[in-house]
C-alpha cells in the first residue's frame, strides 16, 4: 500500500475573476454539472464553494501526479481533466470524490475542505493497492 498527500490554497478573488472574466468557458472546463448546480445554489457566497472545489481538485492532481502522465493542452495530464474529479457533498456535509477515469491502483480518495471570507484550503490524501 502507498499513500501520498496534496494540498492547495487559493485566494477566493482570484476564482471570482476568473468566473466574472469569462464565466463560462472557466466553469464549464473546471466543473461538472453537478458541481456548478451546487456552487450556484450558494448565491452570495458562491465563489468561496468553487473556490474551495478548485483547491480540492489541485490538491487531488498533487496527490496522483506521480501516477500520471504528462500534460496534454487543456488537460491537467495526458490521463485526466478537471472535470474527472467531482466533488459533492454526502448528506451529512462530507465532501466526497468521485472519479470519472481509470487511475492505476487507486484504492481510495479523501478530501478536506475548508475556506473563509478570502482563502479556501483543500487536503487530499490517496491510497494506492
Amino acid at each position: 500500500m502507498k499513500v501520498t498527500c496534496g494540498t492547495d490554497i487559493i485566494e477566493i478573488d482570484r476564482v471570482k475573476k476568473s468566473i466574472e472574466g469569462n464565466k463560462s468557458k472557466f466553469i464549464s472546463s473546471v466543473f461538472t454539472e453537478n458541481e456548478i448546480k451546487y456552487c450556484e445554489s450558494k448565491k452570495n457566497q458562491k465563489y468561496q464553494h468553487y473556490a474551495v472545489r478548485f483547491a480540492a481538485k489541485e490538491a487531488i492532481f498533487k496527490a496522483l501526479s506521480s501516477k500520471l502522465s504528462k500534460p496534454k493542452i487543456g488537460f491537467l495530464s495526458g490521463d485526466v481533466t478537471w472535470k474527472d474529479f467531482e466533488i459533492l457533498n454526502d448528506k451529512n456535509g462530507r465532501p466526497v470524490v468521485t472519479l470519472k477515469c481509470e487511475i492505476p491502483e487507486l484504492e481510495s480518495i479523501d478530501v478536506s475542505m475548508s475556506h473563509c471570507k478570502d482563502y479556501a484550503i483543500a487536503n487530499a490524501i490517496v491510497v494506492y493497492e
